[in-house]
């Protein structure tokens, strides 16, 4: 797999790149920036007489992953030219929030083939059950590492926007099959947030919608336990997730996203089923970024060869960003210097994370992590 990335920040128009691109034959183009740089007039145009050849897909973020750092309002264009794999593109409409499972089983059934790789997807990331996309995807798939990640919108949660070659859209799900022998798919997840208090049961929930703990009214619980920052809630839940807990390890993270005074609920960005076991989360800077080198060192455990040249998509919780404030690079360049300067670095902050982690055969929705999409070929 050959590569190029391009980098515009902020206030510099796809007018100001050269005029040829530096991979002109690539066929397949992936492409993040702001809901403003993706607004702008002519942005899909511009970027399909570029890459003439090209599938081009990406979405809006909440700040955008390079290898020189973390930019807001920019655009990162990751041209790639796979050479002796296949590629198949799939995008379909989101109609409803609650035909999120039945969605993605449709896109799974049809990416479904004997010598498939990997899957990537990305998502509108406000009309979406994100739990219920990646459990469709994976039923269908269940041994198929599937990465990928929900648009942001720097964190305004009010409209996200997919690129798909010459349309600009909100309400679509674009997913890409890897295929092929020589292709590699795998991917790392760790989020470096520390559990405290006690374990607590969730005896009340309606998908991601939580209603009580320990039988105990929700949000005065989850007050009590935050504090000073109860008085900035919802946004100062970001500082304060949820993980769901495996025996007594931490099996996914939950980010809050919206409260109810009314019936004293708690909304996350993904599913939290009724009888889990939950802990309340903090972190601090150090704590994120080992976190985000754990998720490196884990794709580095699968047998990869850092020497040949590869892509990492790193997709991170917006969440992160917003905990990490101005040192928020740190954890990029945590990765990069994990995974070695032959791999690109490239992603986005996200609404939610989907990757499948230490074990490649098991995806899921993720809130608050570091996940890391590592793509390359075997050498011929």
């Amino acid at each position: 797999m050959k590569f190029e990335q391009e980098h515009l920040p902020a206030k510099t128009g796809l007018n100001k790149l050269p005029s040829t691109s530096p991979l002109p034959d690539a066929n397949w183009v992936l492409v993040f920036g702001s809901v403003n740089r993706f607004n702008e007039r002519g942005f899909a145009k511009n970027l399909r007489k570029r890459y003439p050849q090209a599938q081009i897909i990406g979405c809006t973020t909440s700040g955008e992953i390079t290898g020189e750092g973390v930019y807001d309002d920019s655009v990162h264009i990751n041209a790639m030219k796979w050479e002796r794999s296949t590629l198949r593109f799939i995008t379909k409409p989101v109609n409803s929030m609650e035909q999120s499972h039945a969605l993605g089983a449709q896109i799974a059934g049809e990416l479904k083939m004997d010598d498939l790789k990997g899957v990537f997807v990305l998502s509108d990331g406000l009309n979406v059950n994100g739990s219920e996309l990646v459990e469709g995807l994976q039923e269908v798939l269940p041994n198929v590492p599937i990465t990928g990640g929900l648009a942001g919108d720097d964190a305004k949660f009010s409209k996200t926007l997919l690129i798909n070659n010459d349309k600009i859209q909100d309400r679509v799900v674009i997913a890409v099959g890897i295929y092929g022998e020589d292709a590699i798919v795998t991917s790392g997840a760790l989020g470096g947030w520390n559990p405290y208090g006690p374990p607590r049961r969730i005896t009340r929930s309606n998908k991601n919608v939580v209603y009580e703990m320990d039988n105990k009214p929700a949000l005065p619980l989850y007050k009590m336990y935050i504090g000073y920052y109860a008085n900035e809630l919802p946004a100062s839940g970001l500082n304060f997730p949820f993980a769901i807990m495996d025996d007594k390890n931490v099996n996914v993270i939950r980010t809050l996203l919206s409260i109810n005074e009314k019936d004293n609920s708690l909304t996350f960005a993904g599913n939290i089923d009724q009888d889990s076991t939950v802990r309340f989360l903090k972190s601090d800077h150090d704590s994120l970024v080992m976190g985000a080198s754990e998720a490196a060192r884990q794709i580095l455990q699968k047998d990869v060869n850092i020497n040949d040249r590869a892509l990492a998509i790193c997709v991170s919780c917006v969440g992160r960003k917003l905990v990490m404030e101005s040192q928020v690079a740190d954890e990029v360049f945590a990765v990069q210097r994990l995974l070695g300067m032959q791999t690109g670095i490239t992603g986005f902050y996200s609404n939610g994370e989907i990757c499948s982690g230490e074990d490649d055969s098991h995806s899921q929705l993720h809130n608050q992590t570091m996940t890391i999409a590592y793509l390359s070929e075997h050498n011929a």
